[in-house]
């Protein structure tokens, strides 16, 4: 028997977006520290917002990010005939009953408790009709929903929360909520809780947003006899104004593709997205897979939320800057064995990968990447500020050039000549390189700062980089040259 069960359970509604991540990565780190199964299941009950392309999104996102399920995914709108079967069993027992009222005369009520400035709760109309009158009013074809028959009394609904400890709701202040609406279609606070007993959920890991509904489903608990759950709901997300994180506020940018189109690392994305509301008693922020699974636990969920600074304006801190710094950490630490599969893809994406990067050209190509990832941040860098090292067409830096080159004008007369001088070095290696720069230094009477940004920028477009001799090197000899050459016209 497995010693937990936990489920991801995600409304097929759009992407796949970091809060629907976050949650995901809490559940699976959960099942995996604790040797349990890792559910999913797509609530998709709601045919009009539900779309085969976000369920695909949705697997997508979390193959991606390296979530692997022990069971489904299965769909919730495939097992109405449970749910309807519940709302019967409801039913039966007296635990539920079917209300008639109108949607006009509801909206009615709800506009007179507004005027009068009171919170609006269903009055239990129909709480009381007669057996007689319910057979009758069915038998006119009257619409109807079936409402859960809340206990009224002193008493409370009480249950313990993992994060949130001891949490007590007044029976008073819980109207009878639907369960069912008069099509037929339950509602989520129904069919969630069916469908967990059902798939024998043991933990229920959730956003703080699903407490609110929790006394509703603790009710459903114990009017179906089943055992309760553990219930750990974790705190929010929020943006930098301490608005709630959501897709229609906040676009792509909080779209879990976006972050892989963008050039983020998997285990990078994981890592950040767990330190937004979970923290070790150590205050550690890195961990390897292993790592994390180790040291994953329920306690180390906080109530406060946690914020996610994304920057949709700022092009160059696209998002928040924590994330950057932990993406480069990895792109930098990385065995290059692990990290070449997505250069290789990045660079095919964007039209730079050559066959032979895999063949004759593998241990250069995999020196290049170790050399030059040292400032990326993201997977994009490789293909715009190390396009250089894989192409020929790359982009200037205008600023580098401005400042390198043009306004050097003694670059016009020593840069063609360094040319020359390289054509002659043999062999074309570190040691031999840096001889003939000294000696070329030497002759010219240029300065060192001078001639290693200069020849940088010419050979590179870029202003920075790695140590200068490795980056010749590197690019190879027919390519420094014929670059040096070129950058003349540029002056």
């Amino acid at each position: 028997m497995d010693s937990c069960v936990v489920r991801f359970a995600p409304s097929p509604s759009g992407y796949l977006h970091i809060g629907g991540a976050r949650t995901a990565i809490f559940n699976w780190l959960y099942a995996r520290k604790h040797g349990g199964r890792f559910i999913l299941r797509i609530e998709d009950t709601d045919a009009t917002r539900s779309s085969e392309a976000s369920v695909q999104g949705i697997l997508d996102g979390l193959r991606w990010l390296g979530l692997d399920w022990d069971a489904g995914p299965f769909f919730q709108s495939r097992h109405l005939d449970d749910h309807r079967a519940a709302v019967e069993r409801l039913l039966a027992r007296g635990h539920a009953y079917r209300c008639f009222c109108a949607r006009e005369a509801l909206e009615a009520k709800r506009e007179a408790a507004r005027a009068a400035k009171q919170t609006y709760r269903y009055d239990g109309a129909c709480r009381r009709l007669t057996a007689d009158r319910i057979a009758a009013l069915t038998a006119e074809g009257r619409a109807h929903v079936v409402r859960f028959k809340v206990p009224r009394g002193d008493g409370a609904v009480a249950f313990d929360d993992r994060v949130y400890g001891r949490v007590v709701k007044r029976l008073d202040d819980i109207e009878d909520f639907v369960l069912m609406r008069t099509n037929g279609q339950p509602l989520y606070v129904l069919a969630n809780a069916v469908d967990d007993i059902r798939d024998g959920v043991t933990h229920v890991i959730r956003g703080q947003d699903g407490l609110a509904n929790t006394p509703k489903q603790v009710l459903i608990y114990q009017a179906l006899g089943a055992s309760l759950p553990v219930f750990a709901h974790m705190s929010l997300t929020l943006d930098p104004q301490k608005a709630k994180i959501s897709k229609r506020r906040h676009g792509e940018h909080v779209a879990i593709h976006y972050y892989r189109e963008q050039g983020f690392l998997p285990w990078a994305m994981v890592n950040f997205l767990v330190l937004l509301g979970w923290a070790t008693t150590d205050a550690r922020e890195l961990f390897t897979p292993q790592e994390l699974v180790a040291a994953f636990d329920l306690e180390g969920i906080g109530r406060t939320n946690s914020v996610f600074h994304i920057q949709p304006d700022d092009p160059k801190f696209i998002t928040d800057p924590k994330l950057l710094s932990i993406n480069a950490h990895y792109l930098r630490s990385m065995p290059i064995a692990a990290l070449r599969p997505h250069v290789k893809a990045r660079l095919t994406a964007e039209g730079l990968w050559q066959a032979d990067f895999d063949g004759a050209r593998r241990e250069w190509f995999d020196q290049t990447v170790d050399l030059i990832r040292a400032r990326f941040h993201r997977l994009t860098d490789f293909a715009t500020y190390g396009r250089a090292y894989f192409d020929d067409a790359y982009a200037m830096d205008p600023d580098a050039v401005a400042r390198h080159l043009q306004q050097q004008p003694d670059a016009a007369r020593w840069m063609p000549a360094l040319a020359d001088t390289l054509v002659g070095v043999e062999p074309f290696d570190a040691a031999s390189v840096e001889a003939a720069l000294r000696a070329f230094l030497g002759q010219w009477g240029i300065k060192p700062g001078q001639l290693v940004n200069g020849v940088r920028t010419a050979v590179t477009g870029q202003a920075v980089g790695p140590d200068l001799i490795q980056v010749l090197v590197c690019i190879g000899r027919e390519r420094v040259v014929t670059r040096l050459r070129r950058a003349i016209d540029s002056l």
